[in-house]
């Protein structure tokens, strides 16, 4: 009797979408509360400090320089408004990355709510990388 080959089907266990936060109206992750007494939008050297506090676990470089940081809108009443990505969708810390950023960037003086939505458009390229990243990654 001839034995049978069984093979895996890629729909075979879970996939990505069970690792990640539901995204289907964007992901966004939020830290700190309103200020009682903002004097006007949050430092952007303070912002940028904390930023660059937030490391991806599996690269030696903070994310700031990686250039996964898209945008920092730092708004009149302190609050800040983040908008980022990751070097790939299927990075392992997809799920809690965003709410590592808003919670440094919150702990911050002068800030007050922060805002971080993950998007995937446009991807992620070593080219947003910064001089610095490039030196320590060897690109």
């Amino acid at each position: 009797m001839k034995e049978q080959k069984q093979t895996a089907q890629l729909d075979d266990g879970p996939g990505l979408d069970a690792f990640l936060p539901d995204t289907s109206q964007g992901y966004i992750a939020r830290a700190g509360a309103a200020l009682v007494d903002a004097v006007g939008p949050a430092d952007a050297i303070i912002v940028e400090d904390a930023l660059k506090t937030v490391h991806d676990p599996e690269i030696p470089v903070n994310i700031f320089d990686l250039g996964l940081i898209y945008d920092v809108d730092r708004r009149p009443n302190g609050d800040v408004y983040i908008t980022m990505s990751l070097t790939a969708p299927g990075c392992p810390v997809a799920g809690e990355m965003p709410g590592q950023v808003a919670a440094a960037v919150a702990a911050a003086d002068g800030v007050g709510e922060v805002s971080v939505e993950l998007v995937w458009s446009p991807p992620w390229t070593p080219e947003r990388m910064s001089d610095d990243a490039r030196l320590a990654l060897d690109f």
